[in-house]
């Protein structure tokens, strides 16, 4: 019974590790004849596990999806890639699976050994989020908008506009986007003949959906670019273009994309950054915490204020040498 137990474990972990097995190769890895491996596939199946078998000389195993989940198996890196992403869903932007997601991960960390334990403890130490103070959203809301997407029908919803009016929506749904700190719908809306972005925290969708639709190309190919140029215009009290003197892949791994929208600049050796702040002394800061050589493209007035502060710190770094 225990050499069962184990073998079905192995056969289950493989059957896992890739989409199609041969017959012949899952029973020389696991040391039995072919026999045995379908009665162990009957097994698992009678276990919850959907499995797909194909018959003669290409024939074999594939592992499916079923009415019910039935239990995984994770490698040591699964484990703490899921253990870390519920942490982060705990306390993240999505309201009503803050206590699901620490269900799981109760779960999960009884489970797991201590080594994996100690990793998962020191990213969870080492790490602070801020993503809790932008509006959270509802799992349920973000569900139905997503199965809208998927399946191209259309979408109905009450919409909460910036000034408190509200009105009901009906739109072509194209993609969800995560900023970091709030969830936007990008959406073909009918009504008004033009692409419109939507907050999510302030849809309540009404069923049941519309009718199906086919999908257009988004504004420049790119839904993500043409989100975060729109919401941070309107977002940001100052916004701002600036040439940074660095390569476009090396400041893609800096920034987020609540941080401005990176386009390629090849022709002047560097990347735009389409950004902006509540302050032009916080825009200030925060570029000159970049650490590239930059030029300030727009406003006039991010510049100005640049050439005051540069003569300033000048000032102050004179004066700091003749003190010594």
């Amino acid at each position: 019974m225990l050499e069962t137990s184990v073998r079905l474990l192995r056969l289950l972990s493989l059957l896992q590790a890739r989409p199609d097995w041969p017959g012949a190769e899952l029973a020389d890895r696991l040391g039995v004849t072919t026999r045995t491996v379908r009665n162990d596939v009957e097994r698992l199946r009678i276990l919850g596990y959907q499995i797909n078998s194909t018959t003669g000389a290409a024939g074999g195993y594939r592992l499916g999806s079923g009415a019910a989940l039935p239990p995984l198996i994770l490698d040591d890196e699964e484990a703490v890639a899921v253990a870390v992403s519920l942490h982060a869903a705990a306390g993240g932007t999505v309201t009503g699976i803050e206590e699901t997601s620490l269900r799981a991960l109760a779960k999960l960390q009884q489970m797991l050994p201590s080594r994996l334990r100690r990793r998962i403890e020191a990213v969870r130490a080492a790490t602070v989020s801020v993503t809790g103070r932008g509006p959270t959203v509802d799992a349920e809301t973000l569900t139905v908008i997503a199965a809208a997407i998927r399946d191209h029908e259309r979408l109905r919803f009450d919409y909460r506009g910036h000034g408190g009016d509200a009105g009901v929506r009906t739109v072509e749904p194209h993609r969800l986007v995560h900023t970091g700190r709030r969830w936007y719908l990008l959406a073909w809306d009918g009504d008004r003949d033009d692409w419109r972005t939507f907050r999510a925290d302030r849809i309540s969708p009404r069923t049941p959906n519309g009718g199906r639709f086919t999908p257009r190309t988004p504004p420049d190919g790119d839904a993500a670019a043409h989100v975060v140029r729109g919401t941070g215009s309107a977002a940001w009290r100052h916004p701002a273009r600036v040439r940074l003197h660095a390569p476009l892949d090396e400041l893609a791994e800096r920034l987020t994309p609540a941080a401005g929208l990176l386009r390629d600049d090849t022709e002047h050796g560097g990347c735009v950054l389409e950004t902006g702040g509540d302050s032009l002394y916080d825009l200030a800061a925060f570029l000159g915490s970049l650490g590239v050589p930059f030029t300030v493209l727009d406003p006039p007035e991010l510049r100005a204020l640049l050439r005051d502060l540069a003569t300033r710190y000048a000032a102050a770094a004179q004066e700091d040498r003749e003190r010594s």
